[in-house]
């Protein structure tokens, strides 16, 4: 998992130097550093999409789709979200010193994921209605990891990594449509903030530097989920959207030449669609989770193998405790 994120973390360092610049024409300065800012650029463009993934998952509380019924109940858990992802394989780039140059870069299969931890707190229960409740609230909060990470300065290609703290919490909330019962499920709209702490990394590769200052990766996402639970399982689904916001100031040295460039980088918006299955232990749930993401636009000036927008598979496994 560590290897992962180090790795994420080298491409998205080589995007950032290029934060100004679009498909079809390289919007980088012009001189010797032009192509391998524009392919940093499109790194980033490859690697936003996975890393969104990586953060926002699927369920906000893996397993769930009910509130969890007012004052007094908690839920407390711990997931991966894992999914086979591709890296650009900056070691084997070739740049031009004659401006931007089209062509297809190479990347690398590698397993991606993030380890996160949830909880949920019973606010309000509802309104009774028949044989269920209605607009019970809970309040939702996160916790993402990120490690301090020492580039290696003899190596040709390496990252150093300085968050600002190591923990990033993230918050939301969950309104119910339907409290789940004996024979209505409960069905819920959620909506999460999930961000990565404030970072600076400094990345090199073939003798070239790039810096990313106060880089933030930001994403928010909305649901809407339904569940049951049964003696010994239980299923939920949802569908929902999400959304990644970059920023940062950013820096790249080719060549004894230097691009500075500052700014909000693109946003992209995607569609979320999972499912959840359960196993009921005697103090925790067991829960499985599989989803995909699709939609929104990430255009490139180079190629890659895949594109950078595709759909992405991806798998969540984890731990939760309610009461």
């Amino acid at each position: 998992m560590r290897k992962s994120f180090v790795n994420a973390g080298l491409g998205l360092t080589l995007s950032a130097a290029a934060a100004l610049a679009q498909a079809g024409t390289s919007k980088c300065s012009a001189g010797f550093a032009q192509d391998a800012c524009q392919q940093a650029y499109d790194v980033y463009q490859f690697m936003a999409p996975q890393l969104g993934v990586a953060l926002a998952g699927g369920n906000a509380t893996i397993g769930q789709g009910s509130v969890l019924g007012g004052i007094g109940h908690f839920s407390i858990g711990v997931r991966a979200n894992v999914f086979q992802g591709k890296l650009p394989d900056v070691g084997k780039f070739t740049q031009s010193l004659a401006g931007a140059q089209r062509q297809t870069l190479p990347t690398k299969d590698q397993v991606l994921g993030l380890p996160t931890a949830d909880a949920a707190l019973g606010i309000f229960k509802g309104f009774p209605l028949a044989l269920t409740n209605i607009l019970g609230v809970d309040a939702l909060a996160s916790a993402s990891y990120v490690p301090t990470i020492k580039g290696d300065a003899s190596s040709s290609g390496s990252i150093a990594l300085t968050p600002q703290s190591n923990f990033q919490f993230g918050y939301g909330a969950r309104v119910g449509l339907l409290s789940e019962s004996i024979v209505v499920p409960g069905v819920s709209v959620t909506w999460i903030k999930r961000d990565l702490p404030q970072t600076d990394l400094i990345g090199t590769s073939n003798g070239n530097t790039l810096n990313v200052k106060d880089f933030k990766v930001k994403t928010s996402a909305w649901r809407v989920v339904a569940s049951k639970s049964f003696i010994v399982f239980g299923l939920a689904a949802g569908v929902g959207q999400d959304k990644y916001d970059q920023s940062g100031t950013i820096s790249g040295t080719s060549s004894g030449q230097t691009a500075t460039a500052s700014g909000t980088l693109p946003t992209m918006t995607r569609t979320n669609v999972f499912g959840d299955v359960s196993l009921n232990l005697p103090l925790f749930k067991l829960v499985v989770e599989g989803g995909q993401a699709s939609g929104g636009t990430a255009a490139t000036y180079n190629s890659f193998k895949d594109a950078a927008d595709r759909s992405l598979v991806y798998g969540s496994v984890g731990l939760r405790l309610s009461w």
